[in-house]
Order: C-alpha cells, then sequence, then structure tokens
C-alpha cells in the first residue's frame, strides 16, 4: 500500500461563502490540523485548540468541568462546531461563555428556541453559542462570530455518579466519539458522525485531565490503565492524578481507578431538600457469594461484531474472549455464536450442545472472522432475541462490540421487547459507546463489561461465566414500608451479578424515619435485609443528588419509547415531560439546550465561514477497515459520514463505495472492481442519505447537489443534462460537478455508470 499524505479532510467544512474569500494558508506543521474547503483547497487551521478536563470527586460523586478553547487563527470571522462525548449517565446543568475578561452565562430553553436565538444572534453579528445533546453521549457544540484573532472558552459542567465494585471505584472521561454505522432512515445521522483525522495526521486539539479525590477512607491503590499519569496523596484519603503528558490526543477512553480500605460499600442514604423538593439516593451494598450446589444448564448465544471498526486489535481481543468463553461451558449447556457486519451469520441453525466436536468447530469459525463492512447490528439482535420468546428457559446473550452505530436507541426499544433472555455486554475497545453497552446490559437485565485492548479478555470470560451460575441476588423488590417517596427510579429493579451496589433515586414529600426493606433470593433462597432511613425537613448539603433524580426520571422517560425519540416521532406528552424536567432542574436533554449570547455586535452583516472540528480515529481502530483504502482527497472531505452507504442485501462502509479493500480481494483492482458492482446492484448505494429521504419523501422540490464522476468528457456533461441535471459550476479538475436536479430524478441519474457518488451541495 502506498503511503498516505497526511492532510486532514473535513466533511461539510465551510457554508455559504464564496470561494475567493479562502484564506491562504502554508503547509501544516506536525500536530497541526489544516482543513480543506469544500473546493478541495487549504484554508485555515483547526479552531479547537484545547480541551480541559478538572474532576472533583467525592465519596461516590464526581463534579466535572470542561473547558473547550476556541481561537480564531485565520483572517475570516469563523462559526466552530464540535462534535463530541460525555458520559452517558452525567447530568450537565451549567455552561459558561468567556471572551477575554468578559463571561456569559448560558441559559437553558427549549432546543427549538435556543437554536432560534443562537441562529438570530449569527445573523446580528454577535457571538454566541449553543450547546445540544444528541444522544445522552454525544453533544455537539457551536461558537459563531469568531473573529480572526479571536479566543473564546466554553466551560461546562456534569456530575456523575462512579462506578463501584468489590473496593474499587471507577471514574471514566470519553475523549472522541468513534465513527458511527448509519443505517438507511436516521434523521441526524450527519449531527452524530464528525470528520474524522485520515492516517498520519492530528485533528490539531490536545487535551488534559486533572482528577481531585476525596475518598473519605484510606486510599490503597489508584492507577489508570489508559494513560500515564502522575499522581500525590497529601493524605491518606485525598488523592491527586494528572495526565503526565500536558498535550495528550483525545483519541481513547481516560480511565482511572482506586481501591479503597475495607473491600466492601456500606448500605446509605443520602438526602437533599431545596427548592425543588426532597431527594435521595440509596445506596446498596449487595449480599455476598454463596455457591449454587447445583449448576442449571444455560441456552448460550454470542453475538461477535465483525464489521469494519472491529478490524486489527478489537477482532483480536475479541477473539481472545471467545476463546475462553468456549472453553468453560459445561457439557449440559448448548450455544451458538452469531456475526454480524453488512450481514448476519449464524454457525448453527439452532443451539447445539457444548461437545467436544461442536466446541471445536465454534473455534474454528471465530478464528476466521475478519473485520469489514457495516454495522447492521439490528438483523442480529432480533435472530438473537426473538427464539427467546416462545422459551420456557432462560437465553443468555452476549454481545462483543464496540457499539459504533447510530440507530442506538432503536436496538435498545428492540431488545426491550424480548423480557425472556438476558443480555450481557462486552465493550471491546478504548472508545467503546459505552451509552449503548450500558443500556443494552439494564434493558435485558444482565451486566456489561468493557474490554480494552490491554486488559485481559481471558479474565473478563471467566468473570462472565462465574456471574451466570452464581448471580449475587434475584428477584430484588425494594419495600420503603409507607415512607412518603415517589419517583422511584429504576422502575425495574435489576438483578445482581456481582459485588456492585444497586443505586436507587427518588423523592420525597416531608420529613420522615422509616426502615427500608430489601428481599429477594440468593442461589434460590429467600433473602431479606432492612436499612433504617431518615429523610431530614432540611438538607442543603448532596445538592447533585436533585439533577441526578432527574437525570434517572428522563432516562425513565426515553426507555418508554425508545424508537419514537431514535426518529423524532415521540409524543407531545413525552417531550413535553422531558423538555419540563430539563428547564426545571437546568439540564441538557434531548429536547433541551444551553444557549450563550454576548450582546455586542462584532460582526456588522454577520458572514461567517462554518468549520467543522475533526476528531481523531479511537485509538486501535483501523482506519482502513472503518473507510477501505485511501481515498480521493475531493471525495474525503466531501464524503458523507462515516459508515453512511447501505444497500438492499449488503451494507457497506461509505469506504467501500470507493475503493474499499474486502477481505477476499488482494489487489486495488479487485476492490475498484468489487465496489463497482455493489453500487451497480443497487444505484441508493450511490445517494447521500439526505438525498435518499428526499427520494423517499417523494417531494417535488429540486435538490442542490454534488455529483462525483467516473469521468469528465463534454459527452458525459451532456448525456448527464439528459438526465434532468441543470449544472451550475463544473469543478476545473473534472472530480465533480454541482447543480440542481428533481427529487424524483435522483435514482435515474445514480443508474448512470458515469456518476459515483451524489451528495447534497451544502
Amino acid at each position: 500500500m502506498q503511503p498516505r499524505t497526511p492532510l486532514i479532510a473535513l466533511l461539510g467544512l465551510f457554508a455559504g461563502t464564496a470561494p475567493s474569500d479562502a484564506a491562504p494558508v502554508t503547509k501544516p506543521g506536525a500536530g497541526a490540523l489544516t482543513a480543506i474547503d469544500r473546493e478541495g483547497r487549504l484554508t485555515t487551521e483547526c479552531p479547537l485548540k484545547r480541551t480541559e478536563v478538572k474532576a472533583e470527586i467525592t465519596g461516590f460523586l464526581s463534579r466535572v468541568t470542561v473547558t473547550q478553547n476556541f481561537e480564531n487563527t485565520s483572517s475570516s470571522t469563523i462559526e466552530a462546531v464540535y462534535t463530541f462525548p460525555l458520559p452517558p449517565e452525567g447530568a450537565v446543568d451549567r455552561m459558561m461563555m468567556h471572551i477575554g475578561a468578559r463571561a456569559v452565562e448560558a441559559k437553558i430553553k427549549p432546543r427549538e428556541e435556543a437554536r432560534a436565538i443562537f441562529d438570530a444572534a449569527r445573523q446580528a453579528g454577535k457571538r454566541a453559542s449553543l450547546l445540544e445533546q444528541e444522544r445522552p453521549n454525544i453533544f455537539t457544540q457551536s461558537v459563531t462570530n469568531i473573529r480572526p484573532g479571536d479566543k473564546v472558552r466554553i466551560v461546562l459542567s456534569y456530575v456523575a455518579p462512579l462506578k463501584y465494585e468489590a473496593g474499587t471505584y471507577e471514574f471514566v472521561y470519553p475523549m472522541v466519539v468513534g465513527p458511527r454505522y448509519i443505517p438507511g432512515g436516521l434523521p441526524d445521522a450527519a449531527r452524530i458522525t464528525p470528520p474524522v483525522a485520515v492516517p498520519d495526521s492530528r485533528a490539531g486539539h490536545d487535551i488534559t485531565v486533572d482528577v481531585s479525590v476525596d475518598a473519605g477512607v484510606p486510599i490503597r491503590k489508584i492507577e489508570s490503565g489508559s494513560h500515564q499519569v502522575t499522581s500525590e496523596q497529601p493524605d491518606p484519603r485525598q488523592a491527586r492524578v494528572r495526565l503526565k503528558d500536558l498535550s495528550t490526543i483525545p483519541n481513547k477512553d481516560f480511565i482511572l481507578k482506586y481501591a479503597v480500605a475495607g473491600a466492601r460499600m456500606e448500605d446509605a442514604v443520602l438526602a437533599h431538600k431545596g427548592a425543588n423538593g426532597g431527594f435521595f439516593t440509596l445506596i446498596l451494598q449487595p449480599p455476598d457469594r454463596v455457591p449454587q450446589s447445583q449448576i442449571t444448564p444455560k441456552e448460550l448465544v454470542f453475538v461477535l461484531d465483525t464489521s469494519g471498526s472491529m478490524h486489527g486489535f478489537p477482532m483480536d481481543k475479541s477473539k481472545e474472549l471467545m476463546r475462553m468463553a468456549l472453553g468453560n461451558m459445561n457439557p449440559e449447556d448448548t450455544f451458538n455464536i452469531i456475526t454480524f457486519a453488512g450481514d448476519t451469520h449464524l454457525l448453527f441453525s439452532e443451539p447445539v450442545p457444548a461437545t467436544a466436536e461442536n466446541v471445536a468447530r465454534a473455534r474454528a469459525f471465530v478464528e476466521g472472522r475478519r473485520g469489514s463492512g457495516g454495522t447492521e447490528m439490528m438483523k442480529a439482535v432480533r435472530a438473537a432475541l426473538d427464539p427467546s420468546d416462545s422459551a420456557k428457559h432462560v437465553r443468555v446473550v452476549a454481545f462483543l462490540t464496540d457499539g459504533y452505530v447510530g440507530n442506538d436507541l432503536e436496538i435498545l426499544g428492540e431488545i426491550r421487547k424480548h423480557p425472556n433472555a438476558r443480555v450481557f455486554g462486552f465493550g471491546i475497545g478504548n472508545a467503546v459507546n459505552r451509552f449503548l453497552l450500558d443500556k443494552m446490559s439494564e434493558e435485558g437485565r444482565g451486566e456489561v463489561e468493557y474490554v480494552t485492548l490491554n486488559d485481559d479478555g481471558s479474565a473478563a470470560a471467566r468473570r462472565f461465566f462465574e456471574r451466570m451460575r452464581t448471580p449475587l441476588l434475584t428477584d430484588v423488590k425494594v419495600d420503603f414500608g409507607g415512607l412518603p417517596v415517589t419517583g422511584v427510579y429504576p422502575t425495574r429493579i435489576p438483578d445482581l451479578f456481582s459485588a456492585k451496589p444497586l443505586t436507587i433515586h427518588g423523592r420525597y414529600g416531608q420529613a420522615a424515619r422509616g426502615v427500608i426493606r430489601i428481599s429477594g433470593k440468593i442461589a434460590g433462597k429467600e433473602y431479606t435485609r432492612q436499612v433504617n432511613v431518615d429523610l431530614p425537613a432540611t438538607e442543603a448539603r448532596h445538592d447533585v443528588l436533585a439533577p441526578l433524580w432527574a437525570r434517572a426520571r428522563i432516562d425513565d422517560l426515553m426507555s418508554q419509547d425508545y424508537r419514537g425519540m431514535q426518529s423524532g416521532n415521540v409524543s407531545a406528552e413525552l417531550r413535553n415531560e422531558i423538555t419540563r424536567l430539563g428547564l426545571d432542574f437546568r439540564l441538557m436533554t434531548q429536547f433541551t439546550a444551553f444557549v450563550a449570547v454576548e450582546e455586542k455586535v462584532v460582526n456588522e452583516g454577520g458572514k461567517v465561514r462554518r468549520v467543522e472540528v475533526p476528531v481523531e480515529m479511537p485509538e486501535g481502530v483501523s482506519h482502513e477497515g472503518v473507510f477501505g483504502e485511501a481515498m480521493p482527497m475531493q471525495a474525503a472531505y466531501a464524503f458523507a459520514p462515516p459508515f453512511l452507504s447501505q444497500r438492499a442485501n449488503k451494507s457497506l462502509s461509505m469506504g467501500t463505495v470507493f475503493r474499499r479493500m474486502p477481505a477476499e480481494a488482494s489487489t486495488p483492482r479487485a476492490a475498484r472492481d468489487s465496489a463497482r458492482q455493489d453500487a451497480s446492484l443497487n444505484p441508493m448505494a450511490k445517494i447521500h442519505p439526505t438525498l435518499a429521504a428526499a427520494l423517499s419523501a417523494k417531494t417535488a422540490a429540486k435538490l442542490h447537489v454534488r455529483i462525483y464522476l467516473t469521468g469528465n468528457t463534454a459527452k458525459a456533461i451532456e448525456e448527464l443534462k439528459a438526465l434532468g441535471l441543470e449544472v451550475q459550476r463544473q469543478e476545473p479538475s473534472g472530480g465533480f460537478i454541482i447543480g440542481y436536479i428533481e427529487a424524483a430524478k435522483l435514482e435515474a441519474l445514480a443508474k448512470s455508470p458515469l456518476v459515483r457518488y451524489l451528495s447534497p451541495a451544502l
């Protein structure tokens, strides 16, 4: 393979600006990002320079402040747009915009209203910022009217609980949104797929992390398995941890773990009484594990992600985990293996006994897998869970995946429909989609395990079997004994499979004392425990409990209609309730947003360049596995987001359409021939989803399109005109044409062998 040129390609970088406005830029230096405009010319350095993360941990709660530093080094006024992750369990409740010494506090508004305020500020030439939530773990920050030389800091803050298991706390800060595969019909595809830096180059921005810990008890050990850190302990109960490299590349999750003296968290009830009423959080430590004398046979289904993003190290880690899993089954168990990428494959037509012969066949099947193609996960979910509906026994389904899909909510809605199955998740990689994996195990009443590329996959497999064989506590019920509590979440108490505490959020009306009774089963035997509770009349401490309760309430509302949340067709009742919670508790939600506007006019006329900040490819994820071989530069920057292409019988990554190397191909020519064949089988594979949606809607409007050509001759242009294309502009080098065409004529245009790909001409 030829060395790749270290250039960054930005999707949809600039909009609404004449080509002559592009600022000349010299060749970028090491570590700098140089953006490319829609005409393929170098323009300006990336406006996001650095992200600073500061976390303060007290007990099991963290308050995290994130500062995003934007700077305009170009000669034009710009609008920066940055897509970034935050923990899915976090409650984002504060935002400030700083311009020099001036500070503007952001206001929480209904999302449509916040967007209207932001758009009006842009047009009036005022500096403004807008924070929107695309998924519970994906956010978009927009900052407009950044003049040449301006520096703007956006400071946002969230509160989130830490994970705890067997004496060890875990703090996770995600740094990058991984490339998402987008099946057809997803309305917000472009908003969750930021442009990605190409190999041998940098996205240009760095990150620092500074964590202060007050554990309340002596800290025995503190370390990060993901990054090199420096740590100091001024007191046995306190610690401060920072990244050793202050110019760290934001391409993987930051994971900090610390063990405390005494391997057991005590039961606790925290309460807060404020303007919004009384709130409490109940923490219940699980009982000790009791060995089962009799092991019940299980039906195990392993679902293995073999898509392009799993190519290389992630696939190797999945195989390591699967080797141990296959070797740990009992002869009485039955099992099957399902793999998914563009297609779904079942090893056996139905689960088979775990005999030596069947296990050997399964091992050979797994070893032959390679990561390539798209991520049609929904088909695999249905194949794994549909048989459980009529089964009299519990089917245990284990998903091994990075979760890089855009239809997260739709998948969760599907899992929720199958109560007679247990779903366990293995998140494979250094920057996986934790929102999807967490919720899959929650809706499937199982548990999730994250296996980074440096972790021991065998140890994770052993824990999986131990938990299934001997759950700590099942059939859990909580009786509040007449206490004046309402709005208790989760509404469905999960079984406990490991030494992780059960956390319950709720509200209370007035001061009260009483006893909470917890009941369940340990190894089939009845178990009860009582916890004394004191709900105070006034309590100013623990004010973070209010937003945590609201976050839990919002999650519960979302779960009532995952599909509607995904498509945007949610009921007015759900939308209004989530919006009200966001406004009352000053929280980011799918239907609320933070907006800050500086009243000073700094850009007469409001003309700006839109700059979309690129992100790093997550560490360990193969760029070639996701996008295929290096694409022509013009194709790369104007391309649809990663994983966007699909066809009727086989979904492909976008790179497949442009000379993607299939696993079975051995030469670039074979890859190109395969790509052409894929596109010819279904011309819709050559149409960007936004345009395809217009075609499906049967709109009569003319669409502004960019057409990438397989060749460029005068005769070809005339043939396209005959198909209904009104040519607006032809790129001199012959790579593409921009023009207008009726939506109804898109498919005919895509069928032409002259057309390589159709995308919006934004």
